[in-house]
């Protein structure tokens, strides 16, 4: 826990912050521009963002229509396309090549987020962790995305600096879309859409684009046996269980996606058939299949919600709406490739799935949403003297999370999130004292301007073992503060 003389240091700092804010808030002039669309379009980023990255109403119809405005696109844009091919063309295909569009100018943007972070004190045989880290660049990352015509988009987002200085970054999301493809079927409009290439997962909330400076913890859970029902191969054991699963939801994944969104939008179903190795190459011949469905139930009887100007006096903002939706996961995980670890045993191919169901609600200033999942491993032992492999207990978790968000202010939003990881595999592998592991998160978040934004978040960990002290057990705590912003 924070002694008294830190408690004072974080007051003193919060009002300080809390002086600055203010002075900026009151000279903020109008806001215009953010990364590629704001610039197309020459509009702020809060026509699609509530509080960026997280879109709101209008930013996903925006998005379901391929980055365009999903009524009379051609009148808002401001920088024209550039046309590749003349009409022509396209009555003359096959003959020719089908003529398409790109951006005007280059569709890039930039994202810096970089945190203050104050951690309790850390027992000595935990590792040293210091008690405060100055502005870490967490992550710099680079953004293209557009269209190239009515019914073709593209994402690309690299973290060209992740983790620290000078760290080596990768490529999140790199994939390009077809929209509409129902359309030469006679379906309605977006009931059949296919992407491909490296992409999230079409998660009930985004990880990737998520707005809080933690991570779901959920969505970051592996499934590993170890001394849950046997031994770790590692120890020497004579009995072993095989389960060990790197596969994390969270975790972008190379694929192929089919889906849609019919009519307003408001169902939307997806399947995907991808990798299961992360955003890692392919480790074995099997693919994993993702599916997912949700129904979204519009509370209010307003029609200006399916017009592009939609909402108020100030431009866009979300609808009272409740959100409901399923997903579920199905892989199979492939170890011992090549007799690597067993000798006298082939490849073992354990089955595992991932199931859960979410809700959101929205009304007025504020956002209820949550999301529960259970993960099922199959799991072998592997007794190394007599030579033989057998069924033994599978391998399960679950948990989820649950939050609330509420705009005090237009620029400002306060939040509450509630992450719990129930997994005996890990609290028999030591990992926590109990077999939940819980984490309350509470928060702070303001626009200075619609594209810069001060996230402070205070994290109550879970109780982790202690390897050497007094105390058995610790909570790992941490209060972050920083910046994040886009250009």
């Amino acid at each position: 826990m924070l002694n008294r003389k830190s408690g004072g240091v974080l007051l003193t700092a919060a009002m300080l912050t809390g002086v600055f804010v203010y002075m900026l808030l009151v000279s903020a002039p109008r806001v215009s521009a953010i990364p590629a669309f704001a610039r197309k379009y020459q509009t702020s980023c809060t026509t699609c963002h509530s509080n960026y990255p997280e879109l709101n109403d209008f930013g996903e119809a925006f998005k379901k229509n391929g980055f365009k405005f999903p009524k009379d696109d051609e009148v808002f844009v401001k920088e024209p396309q550039v046309m590749l091919g003349s009409k022509a063309q396209k009555e003359s295909f096959p003959g020719a090549v089908y003529p398409g569009e790109m951006p005007g100018s280059i569709p890039i943007g930039f994202r810096y987020s970089g945190f203050f972070t104050m951690n309790n004190k850390r027992p000595l045989g935990a590792g040293f962790v210091p008690r405060t880290d100055m502005f870490t660049p967490d992550t710099f990352a680079l953004i293209a995305a557009g269209s190239f015509g009515p019914n073709i988009s593209f994402w690309i987002d690299d973290d060209i600096s992740a983790g620290g200085s000078g760290a080596d970054g990768g490529l999140g999301d790199g994939y390009l879309k077809f929209n509409d493809l129902g359309h030469y079927l006679k379906l309605p409009k977006d009931t059949l859409n296919v992407r491909f290439g490296q992409f999230e997962l079409d998660l009930p909330f985004s990880q990737a684009r998520s707005i809080y400076a933690s991570e779901y913890d959920i969505y970051g859970q592996m499934n590993v046996a170890g001394a849950w029902q046997g031994a770790d191969p590692a120890d020497g054991c004579t009995v072993c269980a095989t389960t060990n699963n790197p596969f994390a939801l969270g975790a972008s994944q190379r694929g192929i996606e089919i889906g849609g969104y019919p009519n307003d939008g408001n169902f939307a179903w997806s399947i995907a058939v991808i990798n299961g190795s992360n955003d890692g190459s392919a480790e074995r011949n099997s693919k994993d299949v993702y599916a997912r469905v949700s129904q979204k139930f519009n509370l209010e009887h307003d029609a200006s919600r399916k017009e592009v100007q939609a909402a108020g006096p100030t431009g866009p903002r979300d609808h009272t709406s409740i959100r409901v939706g399923g997903f579920y996961y199905y892989g199979r995980n492939a170890q011992n490739i090549g007799s690597q670890t067993y000798s006298f045993l082939g490849t073992i191919r354990e089955p595992f799935y991932r199931a859960g169901a979410d809700l959101r609600f929205k009304y007025r200033h504020m956002e209820l949403f949550g999301l529960l999942m259970y993960a099922h491993d199959k799991n072998h032992l592997v007794d190394t003297e007599a030579g033989t492999i057998s069924s033994g207990r599978s391998v399960t978790y679950s948990g989820g999370f649950a939050g609330l968000n509420y705009w005090i202010y237009p620029w400002m939003m306060a939040s509450l999130r509630y992450d719990a990881v129930n997994s005996p595999a890990d609290f028999y592998n030591g990992m926590s004292r109990n077999m939940t592991r819980n984490r309350v998160s509470p928060g702070l978040q303001i626009l200075v301007r619609s594209n810069i934004k001060l996230v402070t978040e205070y994290q109550r960990g879970w109780e982790q073992p202690n390897p050497a002290g007094p105390n058995p057990f610790f909570r790992a705590n941490t209060f972050v503060t920083g910046i994040d912003y886009s250009f």
